[in-house]
């Protein structure tokens, strides 16, 4: 529930009932050499919700050999954490819920295929009728349109989510996305109905690039809201350059490490 005496421009926090969901393999497409997208279906969709562009579900996968990965037993801890059969634990990562069309019961996600890893290495070989487990979305952080501008920052990580986000702002809104690339062969056409300005550089393993982007980038006038998704490093001095030498209030910036270098499975937004 909202606040309808709440400010047009305030960010709201949307919670849902913790569901985990068994869900199959419809189909399969290469978006580049770096991005494969899986279009997953199955009964257990249909209460499914994603109200946030940045919402993540967590992915569940089968361990060498099994045909579908154990799901938690209900019920879970009170805190929320889940249970699962002695030693069926299965490997999880998180990832964005890239479209959802209800009417076809279908969830789609894109994958990021990287050198190494279990999820890379279960994507690369994914095949229709395969199953996987989702849990989540537990909770939405809902950011309004009705901002002046939006910008948009991140590195591959965080490609689906800058790809739904651009999709769904509406039109006459205006927004600016830098995305960064290992090369021009990782990047995907960005559609959308706003007024959307691209911004692409390429990784540079001796210096941050988004951060130079952002350092090179002149904002908008207006009151804007930014959204930054990426190594845990870059992130916090991305957010450090805009609130210490841009102005920007920390309200008006949510900034979260989808990685970080030397470490796995981490995903934390900065609240500090």
């Amino acid at each position: 529930m909202t606040n309808s005496n709440a400010s047009p421009l305030a960010v709201t926090r949307v919670r849902h009932p913790l569901k985990f969901r068994l869900l199959q393999v419809a189909r399969v497409d290469a978006l580049t050499p770096h991005l494969t997208r899986i279009t997953l279906t199955g009964d257990d969709l249909q209460d499914f919700t994603s109200a946030s562009f940045d919402d993540h579900v967590k992915v569940f996968f089968p361990e060498p050999g099994a045909d579908r990965p154990a799901l938690p037993l209900p019920p879970t801890e009170p805190d929320g954490r889940p249970v699962f059969p002695e030693g069926q634990r299965p490997v999880a990562r998180d990832y964005t819920p890239r479209r959802f069309d209800r009417a076809a019961c279908e969830l789609v996600i894109d994958f990021v295929l990287h050198e190494t890893g279990p999820a890379t290495t279960w994507a690369a070989q994914a095949q229709p009728g395969q199953y996987l487990g989702v849990g989540g979305p537990r909770g939405s952080f809902v950011i309004p349109d009705g901002f002046d501008w939006h910008l948009v920052i991140g590195d591959e990580a965080a490609l689906p989510a800058i790809a739904r986000r651009l999709e769904e702002l509406p039109a006459g809104t205006r927004a600016i996305a830098i995305v960064e690339t290992r090369d021009a062969s990782a990047r995907i056409p960005l559609d959308s109905r706003a007024d959307a300005r691209i911004v692409w550089c390429d990784d540079n393993p001796a210096a941050s690039a988004l951060l130079q982007a952002v350092r090179d980038l002149e904002l908008p006038d207006g009151e804007g809201y930014v959204w930054a998704a990426c190594e845990s490093a870059a992130v916090r001095a991305i957010r450090e350059h805009l609130t210490g030498e841009r102005g920007i209030h920390k309200s008006r910036i949510r900034a979260s490490s989808y990685w970080k270098r030397g470490a796995v499975a981490v995903h934390e937004t900065l609240d500090d």
